[in-house]
């Protein structure tokens, strides 16, 4: 007998691909599976619909959704549910809504997630009305809703600058006993400060310990967030530390916060041993961090201090963005660094990432203006260093 093979390597091999955003061997695979009549879990499914929602292309996310029984996979609430969500997703709204109203027909009775998912979907588009009857419909299909729920109508509230509103939602809530998570007062604390309440959002985070739910990072987040934005550094700085001695351990998110602003600023001394003290702290950066770190040395025109901070970037198996290539090309080519642009240009090459021809004409227009004599001598010598 030969070799056969199962389902695990079958779906697992079907994920990689997907991944890859190859689908048409994906295809194929699933040929391959129905035709030796094996049984797929519903997982697979999900995970496929996913991808083709993260490939916008719902319109196979739904074929496949249709194809799923005849692949002996019962079809449930959740692949239901990540349907609707890849249709919201990808702007298409109507067929969404087409599949939420004829959820009965199809064997689902639509839970708390399906109605979040058009409620989302309806306050995307600004329709506060439709999600609002959306939302009111779900205690009459004896659906409660979530704080999840709660919370995308919330932001919506606060978005629009109607805290009013947003903080009757509260009032809500407390009637149906749900209660309200650190993200619900994240969003008001987030509405507030675009308010210019910052205070009041202060306040916020006595009043939620105070009936019991603990601040969390994203709360502090958003304070450090306002502070940073209108330029009060050392208020936002204070603030980290307070969050130290309350024993809270910021992420990188929060320290980005700070780098960003920082590095806007032209501050990026201050900014790098923001970046040394959190790899101290044991918080590792992420692309967004060396990303930022980078452009704000080219930012002040420290090239070398931006080529240094690509190194470790790179080490760190971080890409860049193109970008942040051609500003730094432009400055060490300004300096007549040959060797380090080299070294960006090898950078690239495998990142698989380059300038089109039109870059290329911008790049060396501002790295040498009408200077056609110290442009064409750069690229001679960077020819014979690739050579």
């Amino acid at each position: 007998m030969g070799f056969k093979h199962d389902y695990p390597s079958y779906s697992s091999l079907i994920y990689k691909l997907a991944r890859c955003r190859n689908f048409e061997p994906v295809i194929t695979l699933l040929h391959s599976i129905k035709h030796h009549n094996i049984r797929c879990e519903e997982a697979l499914f999900i995970g496929l619909i996913r991808h083709y929602g993260k490939s916008q292309l719902p319109e196979e996310a739904i074929d496949l959704f249709q194809q799923m029984t005849s692949f002996n996979c019962v079809r449930t609430l959740q692949s239901f549910n990540t349907l609707l969500n890849v249709l919201v997703d990808n702007g298409r709204l109507e067929k969404a809504n087409e599949m939420f109203k004829c959820a009965s027909k199809m064997g689902f009775k639509p839970n708390s997630v399906s109605f979040t998912v058009m409620i989302k979907g309806w306050l995307e588009r600004g329709e506060w009305e439709q999600a609002r009857r959306v939302f009111d419909e779900m205690p009459e299909r004896g659906v409660e809703p979530s704080v999840v729920t709660y919370n995308c109508l919330v932001g919506y509230l606060c978005k629009k600058g109607d805290l009013d509103r947003a903080k009757g939602m509260l009032d809500d809530m407390a009637k149906k006993r749900q209660k309200p998570n650190a993200v619900t007062y994240s969003l008001l604390m987030g509405g507030l400060c675009s308010l210019d309440k910052y205070n009041e959002a202060k306040k916020m985070m006595f009043d939620m310990e105070y009936r019991g739910c603990k601040p969390q990072m994203v709360n502090y987040g958003v304070l450090m967030n306002d502070l940073a934005k209108r330029g009060l550094i050392e208020e936002a700085k204070a603030l980290l530390h307070q969050m130290k001695k309350k024993r809270f351990k910021p992420d990188v998110v929060t320290y980005n916060i700070l780098i960003n602003y920082l590095c806007k600023d032209g501050r990026v001394a201050e900014a790098y041993k923001i970046l040394v003290e959190m790899q101290v702290q044991g918080c590792e950066p992420n692309a967004a961090t060396y990303r930022m770190m980078v452009d704000g040395f080219c930012r002040v025109e420290d090239f070398e201090g931006g080529l240094k901070l690509l190194n470790a970037m790179l080490a760190s198996e971080h890409c860049p963005r193109l970008e942040t290539f051609c500003c730094l090309i432009r400055g060490l080519a300004k300096c007549g660094k040959v060797d380090d642009v080299c070294f960006v240009l090898e950078a690239m090459e495998k990142k698989k990432m380059r300038f089109d021809l039109h870059s290329w004409e911008v790049l060396v227009r501002e790295a040498f203006g009408e200077d056609h004599g110290s442009a064409s001598s750069l690229v001679t010598e960077l020819i014979s260093a690739h050579q």
